[in-house]
This record gives structure tokens, C-alpha cells and sequence, in this order.
């Protein structure tokens, strides 16, 4: 009897279906692809071109929809942060 890999859940993820699943497969691909092993082994290999980038579509989508109370909560778990 051989071992299984664990059930990464990667054969649920699906685009253009509809909007449901799409976000579904989103959640999903995202939390695969900030794996702590993934990460070590991905961003060595990055370009300082690809980091950048990385990062300002990453921030520019965050600042995009999410309201300044709701980046520090959400994003950056600071809960104690009071805008004025």
C-alpha cells in the first residue's frame, strides 16, 4: 500500500465557471500559494523587478477595496488602530 499525498484541495480549484466558485478557488489558490514551503523555495528565486511588483499589485488591490479601518484590522491585524 503506498502513501497518499494529503489532499492539498488544489482538484476544487476552478476559473470561469461562475463568480461563486471563482472566489472559492481564489481562497484556495491563495492559501496554497502562501505555504510556508513554497515561499522559502519561490522567493530567492524572485527578481527585485518581480518582488516589486508583486508587492504593488498586492498593496494596490488591498488599498482598492478595502477602507483604512478594514486594512489595519484586516490586513495588518491591528486592532487597536482608531482613524480619526
Amino acid at each position: 500500500m503506498s502513501a497518499q499525498p494529503p489532499d492539498t484541495g488544489f482538484s476544487q480549484i476552478c476559473f470561469g465557471l461562475n463568480r461563486e466558485l471563482d472566489e472559492c478557488s481564489l481562497a484556495l489558490f491563495l492559501r496554497l500559494f502562501s505555504r510556508e514551503e513554497l515561499m522559502h523555495a519561490l522567493i530567492p528565486r524572485l527578481a527585485d523587478e518581480e518582488i516589486s511588483s508583486l508587492v504593488d499589485n498586492l498593496t494596490g488591490i488591498l488599498h482598492k477595496h478595502l477602507e483604512e479601518k478594514e486594512y489595519h484590522e484586516l490586513f495588518l491585524g491591528d486592532y487597536e488602530h482608531h482613524h480619526s
